[in-house]
């Protein structure tokens, strides 16, 4: 199952994440989304979990607990909205 981790301090690093979601279970990757221009956190990230019951009970446990100081928000990620030209809705130029 695929996370969806936000309010994230922007110091929080991908490993930090991993450790906090390896408290329920098995974690297959971690991504903190970094801005390309500034190269800082944007405060969210992603985590995967191959097993479902492990990663709803992450999500339970972990959505608003406190992750290095800020209280984070922890759900299922959602895939992003296309628009008509095949593109994510907030890709913009």
């Amino acid at each position: 199952m695929n996370i969806f981790a936000t309010r994230l301090n922007y110091d929080t690093q991908e490993e930090t994440l991993r450790n906090r979601f390896e408290e329920y279970g098995e974690v297959e990757s971690v991504r903190v989304i970094m801005d390309r221009m500034s190269g800082r956190s944007k405060g969210y990230g992603f985590v995967e979990m191959p097993n479902d019951d492990e990663a709803l009970n992450a999500i339970e446990n972990l959505n608003d607990s406190v992750l290095d100081g800020r209280t984070i928000v922890v759900k299922k990620a959602e895939p992003r909205e296309r628009n008509d030209r095949g593109r994510s809705r907030d890709n913009r130029f």
